[in-house]
């Protein structure tokens, strides 16, 4: 599975970047193709291409704070968490993300 996202924290700091190195983790020792975009005081990191996000099979929102760009995921099955789920049970939301896709 492709899953694509962003990863925003109310400062942009600590769990911005947390949360997307625990999806990235938990995503790829399942098997998935992961690519996640950070939004915060350091502006937009990693960002998706159009390609990215076309090919995704889910997108993912982690975030604590309005993300810009939501527009790009139109017609994507989208699940939107609050970062802190991300940090604390990084697996079963992947879980989840694979039920989504189904």
């Amino acid at each position: 599975m492709k899953i694509v996202g962003i990863a925003a924290c109310t400062a942009g700091i600590a769990h911005t970047y947390i949360a997307r190195e625990k999806l990235i983790q938990a995503s790829t020792s399942r098997g998935h193709e992961i690519h996640i975009e950070t939004q915060g005081l350091a502006g937009t990191q990693d960002a998706l291409t159009q390609k990215d996000i076309d090919e995704a099979d889910v997108v993912i929102i982690a975030a604590d704070i309005k993300v810009n760009g939501r527009e790009r995921f139109k017609n994507k099955k989208v699940v939107e968490v609050p970062t802190g789920l991300v940090v604390k049970s990084p697996n079963k939301l992947v879980e989840k993300l694979e039920e989504v896709k189904v």
